[in-house]
């Protein structure tokens, strides 16, 4: 009898974008928003975002971090022993967070003054280590990376619209450009100065998590 070939089953991939996927990434957008769900990354978010630029660059900063280190360690993560992966996970993020640093000196150099110590500690950041913990380590890269990305882009877009209520109420600007008339200033507007420190941009926080938790809410009934 002729020798009858065996076929190997065919595992079927799941497409890069399905359903499962995209609900992996837009869930931390809103509905389980880093910031307004989970209240993580507070101290930046009252720190840095007086003024949209930094807002804009810190947002982008800890995105990159959180996408490459998912990235890295769901790619290793059968071969991290669990008693240190902590160790092994903060290592990772300590590396990303240096080449993010050194790019920020080599080319945005008064953005990196401006955020300071804040760019060093995205490696103390609770979203970072929290996404590593929660999922990257149980997951595959593309959904880690995608989890990664919805993640950053949630906690950005906090960071985003903090930034542009605190520098358009505080300076009368945005982006250094001066939006408010100088006849309005002429007819006694005056800038609030508590948005520009620490306790105005915990006001407009406590707000958008009561907007966004309400919207959440109104999309589950």
């Amino acid at each position: 009898m002729a020798d009858v070939a065996v076929r190997e089953p065919q595992v079927e991939r799941e497409p890069l974008f399905s359903t499962k996927n995209r609900k992996i990434f837009r869930d931390p957008l809103v509905e389980n928003n880093p910031i307004s769900t989970q209240v993580l990354g507070i101290c930046s978010t009252l720190a840095v975002t007086a003024q949209l630029k930094p807002s804009l660059v810190m947002g982008i900063a800890v995105t990159v971090v959180i996408v490459g280190s998912n990235a890295v360690i769901s790619l290793m993560r059968k071969l991290i022993p669990n008693n240190v992966r902590i160790i092994v996970e903060m290592t990772v993020v300590a590396a990303l967070v240096i080449v993010v640093d050194q790019v920020l000196r080599a080319y945005a150099y008064d953005i990196s003054r401006q955020l300071s110590v804040f760019v060093g500690l995205i490696i103390t950041n609770c979203i970072v280590m929290g996404r590593l913990e929660a999922f990257a380590l149980t997951s595959k890269p593309w959904p880690s990376i995608l989890d990664g990305l919805g993640n950053g882009l949630g906690y950005a877009a906090v960071l985003v619209v903090i930034g542009t209520f605190r520098e358009i109420l505080g300076s009368g600007s945005i982006l250094g450009a001066q939006i408010v008339p100088q006849a309005l200033y002429d007819a006694g507007y005056v800038d609030n100065g508590l948005m520009v420190l620490a306790p105005g941009a915990f006001f407009l926080l406590g707000i958008l998590i009561w907007v966004l938790r309400s919207i959440t809410k109104q999309v589950e009934d």
